[in-house]
């Protein structure tokens, strides 16, 4: 074990390769074989190799950090903070640190001289801030596409966030749910407006329809309690609910309790974002696993490669999602 810091010949030397090959592999430039890349990136995590940022930074002019601009709801939820939690370790592997940029911060000026690049996550068109981000003269990259009009990021990383809903929709009803809800979130993110169209859409091919009720993007349980009694005094027939917003979930088994329904029986219950408070319903909630530390990491690895050059500008990667099935739907087959 070397008990000295780690340095970048110590890495070569126990990868059998030259000095020269092991920068290339780390900083992704040069003529590297994909597989001599990751095993030198694998040894040098092992040895503990931290590359001197320092030096780095003045060889390439840069500033040794990047920008992450999350929605205002965020530190309300669980989702973003480990999505940020993600970004941050992956930015790190790569010698780069994260500056959180203030949610109300709109003003790109001087901000070019003082990242590197940008992550904008899930930007919203009532964002005032997202068109300065978008044209702060350094790549960005967004985490979902951004609806409003402003110049293109650099790259994207996205969900089938139609997807997910369309298996939740088709979950309950193999469960014997024939008359679902959802509480959509309101605003103009590329989220927001999928799961809206996309419940109009599974409505109609089901010859039927999906009630709807508007909640807030960041819905508090009180919210999502309120708006689910108000869905079953229009329509006391309602047999499913899906939520969207993260942490609404117990509201809505509040409010199935307050009128006598049994959540996984005569009533089943999802939500498209899975976290600690579905997990720790009675019972748990049936939702999407959107991966968002790993979300995070594949938005600041996109970021890192072009960066570094290893990938193009205009790229577009997309991010797998994970149905969790839990007793709230257990329903009826």
């Amino acid at each position: 074990m070397i008990s000295r810091p780690v340095t970048l010949l110590d890495v070569a030397r126990t990868a059998g390769v030259s000095k020269s090959t092991v920068s290339d592999a780390l900083q992704g430039s040069g003529r590297v074989a994909e597989a001599t890349r990751e095993r030198v990136r694998a040894i040098a995590r092992e040895l503990g190799y931290r590359p001197n940022s320092a030096a780095r930074r003045l060889r390439h002019s840069s500033t040794g950090a990047v920008g992450l601009h999350l929605p205002q709801t965020a530190t309300r939820l669980d989702y973003y903070m480990n999505l940020a939690f993600g970004a941050v370790a992956r930015a790190q592997e790569e010698g780069l640190d994260v500056v959180l940029l203030a949610p109300a911060g709109g003003a790109a000026g001087p901000l070019a001289s003082r990242v590197d690049g940008l992550l904008v996550i899930d930007p919203e068109v009532t964002d005032a801030a997202v068109p300065g981000l978008l044209d702060a003269g350094v790549p960005v990259v967004t985490g979902e596409r951004y609806l409003g009009p402003a110049p293109d990021p650099s790259g994207a990383v996205v969900c089938d966030n139609s997807a997910s809903l369309t298996a939740l929709l088709d979950h309950v009803r193999a469960r014997g749910g024939r008359r679902p809800a959802l509480l959509a979130p309101e605003g103009a993110s590329a989220w927001a407006a999928a799961l809206r169209v996309t419940a109009g859409d599974w409505g109609r091919a089901h010859g039927g329809e999906v009630a709807l009720r508007t909640v807030p993007f960041a819905a508090t349980a009180g919210e999502a309690e309120a708006a689910t009694r108000a869905l079953f005094d229009a329509d006391p027939a309602i047999d499913a609910v899906i939520c969207a917003p993260d942490g609404a979930a117990p509201g809505v088994l509040r409010a199935a309790a307050a009128l006598g329904r049994t959540v996984g029986g005569d009533l089943l219950v999802a939500s498209c974002v899975a976290g600690v408070t579905t997990r720790g319903c009675d019972p748990p909630v049936t939702a999407v696993d959107l991966r968002p530390a790993d979300y995070g990491r594949a938005c600041a690895a996109l970021l890192c490669d072009i960066l570094a050059g290893r990938t193009a500008a205009d790229t577009v990667r997309h991010h797998d999602w994970v149905l969790e099935t839990h007793p709230s739907t257990a329903g009826r087959r």
